[in-house]
């Protein structure tokens, strides 16, 4: 089996992961530029946005930087999370994962940047950081 190689663009900006009730209103500080994310269920309401827009006293983790995979995906195609994710479980670090209807996003802790980085590459996966 041929293992399809991706290339990822790392975002310059720090994200943060917010937590809410579920019957939370959608915060007004959410609408500035970059990726933002809003997912409720009936549990909570999590935001995922750039961490310069949160205001001090929200629940909230820090510090996540954010690997866009360059697509777009067809629905069709298959593994582009397990590849990446396994790869970086086998390097011991955690992700956060999004996707839209075009492509995947890997949430990664700044202080495991480094070697998220150096596993995708080493498995031949291309890492542009700028």
């Amino acid at each position: 089996m041929i293992e399809k190689k991706f290339i990822l663009h790392l975002l310059p900006e720090r994200y943060a992961v917010c937590q809410f009730p579920p019957q939370a209103q959608t915060p007004s500080w959410i609408q500035g530029e970059g990726l933002t994310a809003l997912v409720r269920t009936g549990d909570e309401l999590s935001i995922v946005c750039r961490q310069e827009y949160v205001p001090d006293g929200i629940t909230s983790e820090r510090e996540w930087r954010v690997f866009k995979v360059q697509g777009p995906f067809d629905f069709s195609q298959i593994g582009v999370l397990a590849n990446l994710s396994s790869i970086l479980a086998q390097a011991r670090v955690s992700i956060f994962a999004l996707s839209t209807f075009d492509t995947d996003y890997l949430l990664i802790q700044e202080r495991n940047l480094t070697a998220a980085i150096n596993a995708l590459e080493h498995h031949g996966h291309r890492v542009l950081t700028n």
